[in-house]
């Protein structure tokens, strides 16, 4: 009979000491879980809140090589917005104001709009005669590039960096007398 209880309690220990080390890989497997789910997260934050200045680090040697490589009749330079922000105030050209901008944004509400004053960089002064000129033509070029954005597309840095460079090559294209080399937003109202 002692025989037969020691029997029951070595089972009895085997299988809580089985049920010990089913617990504890349990408990391990889900550890690594959560730690993978909380780096999946981190990582894909990272991604989506950057400013992408590695992309435009990358992008700017490949704009520079085109455009030493390839022959150009009407010279144009294209910087990215970093570049911009690091160049010193004695190397701006000549500034042309603009008046202000009031549309709404594409949307479905149709409830958000846009107030955006701005000022035009030019190559030269005789630019500002031709500017002059076709008023009418570049505010209804601009209001078309402004009324085709949404709220999440003029709410980024990267979004207004591409609003800026649509703006210069939509300019550009229709300009005989020299072109565009900036565009700077002195208002930018979202409502």
């Amino acid at each position: 009979m002692a025989d037969k209880e020691e029997k029951e309690t070595e089972e009895k220990e085997e299988s809580e000491g089985g049920e010990k080390k089913s617990n504890k890989m349990l408990m391990i497997i889900i550890v690594v879980v959560l730690i993978l789910v909380i780096l999946i997260g981190v990582v894909v934050a990272v991604l989506l809140l950057s400013d992408d200045e590695e992309e435009t680090a990358t992008t700017t040697p490949k704009t520079e090589q085109v455009q030493k490589s390839a022959p150009v009749t009407k010279k144009r330079t294209y910087t990215s917005s970093s570049m911009e922000a690091t160049r010193k105030l004695n190397e701006i050209g000549v500034l042309y104001p603009l008046d202000t901008f009031t549309v709404n944004l594409k949307s479905d509400s149709g409830r958000r709009y846009l107030k955006v004053t701005m000022d035009l960089e030019l190559s030269g002064q005789e630019l500002t005669a031709e500017l002059d000129n076709k008023t009418a033509v570049i505010r209804d070029r601009i209001i078309r590039i402004l009324t085709s954005k949404t709220l999440e597309e003029v709410t980024s840095r990267k979004g207004k960096d591409k609003l800026t460079e649509q703006i210069k090559d939509a300019l550009n294209a229709m300009l005989v007398d020299g072109q565009i080399n900036g565009v700077y937003f002195t208002e930018f109202v979202i409502q």
